[in-house]
């Protein structure tokens, strides 16, 4: 039996049943990053002893007569910019190189409560800045599909840890399409959950406004299972929501009937590669298939979206990463002459091209005389882009699109093009600008690399989501095929 190809579900139960043990399980999962990691770069950080150290903790507990959580043992990764007590937290910088977390986040608090086993750090763009993962201070993550081509980003190592068979489930963080976008041109299922229906206490910030962790999963039911054990109310994220975690598993088997999805003229324009879009437009035809009523929609404003995600995710990466500067933590340069000196000499040695370009652009636009022409401006438009899905979502249920315009692009191939780098992103900054939920699902190829559908639904409605996604998946099969390592 191979423990690496089954899912988080199938894991749960087979230890349930005591016919693995979590140590096993998660010997099996450890010795297989060690076999495929060095190709991949998926993992910074490989906690192997803390997590056999657990799996014993966990089959004492099973041999005492106890039950486990509602994780039950199976294996979980973690974007490294999500603290884990004892372990590092670079957020793949080298301003953090040494930097080992003292405490744990909400949502790793519900992992280990839910009794997860937690196996190391992932790769990940610096600061979760970037569309492919090629800003790592450390190293390249690659994609399993074709080690040539990028992963995506931010979340890179997350989404090849899942596709890999590395760890059945991971934790990344979104900004502006973090997850989705890795989770599509890796062929895996990745959420992005409403703004504040997960904690982000624990988490290293880029844009507060904009921010979410988002799971990651080889299948829809095991990204629900993970979802319900990290969402809910956190008192230490005064933007953490009230509303009530349903059980999301409930709601993964009802029909698709009368279901009204919105299509947006605008999301199937000009940039989208041909080959992505007839492999989308297959999918959602076999929405309608399912019962779904199909209803022409547009979001005019979303056009926009993309100017403002990188005038206010900069502004607040600006603001959040002031704090780096070589006195309280993190890298600390050797030569200077006073503190102003120390700040310029410790920054510029400790970040990356991108976090540097986005640090100046985000000053810039909250400077005097610019404040009000930019940032200000950007507010207003981000009111207008909400209120253009809420208008929309009075007519729909869901609104379906491509995650990524393209399928994964080759390593290197857009370093030297900003705004094409940039462009990965603009059928997913629109959902973090309205702080609606979203998932990538795979729905197909184009000339052999996976490609993702899009599913946004309206505030909390996680579950509809989900539903839909699950429906779509089991009908078509595509979540079985695994790249050949």
């Amino acid at each position: 039996m191979d423990l690496n190809r089954l899912s988080a579900v199938e894991l749960k139960k087979l230890i349930a049943d005591k016919k693995a043990s979590v140590e096993e399980v998660t010997r099996a999962h450890l010795e297989y990053i060690e076999k495929v990691d060095n190709k991949l770069g998926a993992f910074l950080y490989t906690a192997k002893e803390e997590a056999l150290k657990q799996a014993r903790d966990l089959d004492e507990k099973l041999s005492s007569g106890k039950e486990l959580g509602l994780l039950g043992g199976v294996p979980v990764a973690i974007k490294d910019n999500i603290s884990v007590q004892g372990m590092q937290n670079t957020c793949a910088s080298k301003i953090l190189q040494n930097y080992i977390a003292p405490y744990d986040a909400k949502v790793i608090e519900n992992i280990k409560n839910a009794d997860g086993i937690i196996l190391g750090k992932l790769n990940m763009d610096e600061f979760a800045m970037g569309s492919s993962n090629e800003n790592s201070a450390y190293k390249l993550a690659k994609n399993p599909w074709d080690i040539l081509r990028v992963p995506g980003g931010s979340s890179g190592g997350a989404a090849v840890s899942v596709a890999s068979g590395e760890t059945p489930l991971s934790l990344g963080t979104e900004t502006g399409g973090s997850v989705r976008q890795p989770a599509s041109l890796c062929g895996v299922v990745g959420l992005k959950p409403t703004y504040g229906r997960i904690s982000r206490y624990g988490v290293v910030a880029f844009g507060s406004t904009l921010d979410q962790v988002g799971p990651m999963a080889g299948t829809v039911e095991d990204c629900a299972l993970i979802t319900e054990v990290i969402a809910g109310e956190d008192h230490r994220d005064y933007t953490s929501s009230k509303e009530i975690v349903p059980n999301y598993k409930d709601s993964l088997k009802n029909s698709l009937k009368g279901v009204r999805v919105g299509v947006p003229k605008e999301f199937f324009g000009e940039g989208l590669d041909p080959k992505v879009g007839a492999v989308v437009q297959k999918a959602i035809e076999e929405l309608k298939r399912q019962g779904a009523e199909l209803v022409s929609i547009s979001l005019p404003l979303s056009d926009y979206s993309l100017s403002v995600y990188y005038i206010m995710a900069s502004a607040e990466a600006s603001s959040n990463l002031a704090r780096f500067d070589g006195v309280r933590y993190g890298k600390r340069a050797e030569e200077f002459k006073n503190s102003v000196d120390l700040y310029y000499a410790s920054r510029s040695e400790g970040f990356g091209s991108e976090v540097k370009r986005r640090i100046m652009l985000g000053t810039y636009v909250l400077s005097a005389g610019y404040y009000d022409a930019y940032y200000k401006k950007a507010l207003k438009v981000r009111n207008l882009i909400k209120q253009d899905f809420d208008r929309v979502f009075k007519e729909v249920d869901v609104i379906v699109s491509p995650t990524s315009p393209t399928t994964a692009f080759k390593i290197g191939e857009r370093t030297s093009d900003v705004l094409s780098m940039y462009m990965s992103d603009i059928y997913t900054v629109p959902v973090n600008i309205a702080g609606i939920p979203a998932i990538s699902v795979p729905c197909g190829k184009a000339e052999g690399l996976p490609v993702g559908l899009q599913l946004m639904g309206n505030y909390f409605r996680e579950d509809m989501l989900f539903n839909m996604a699950y429906n779509y998946e089991q009908a078509t099969g595509w979540y079985k095929e695994t790249p050949v390592l």
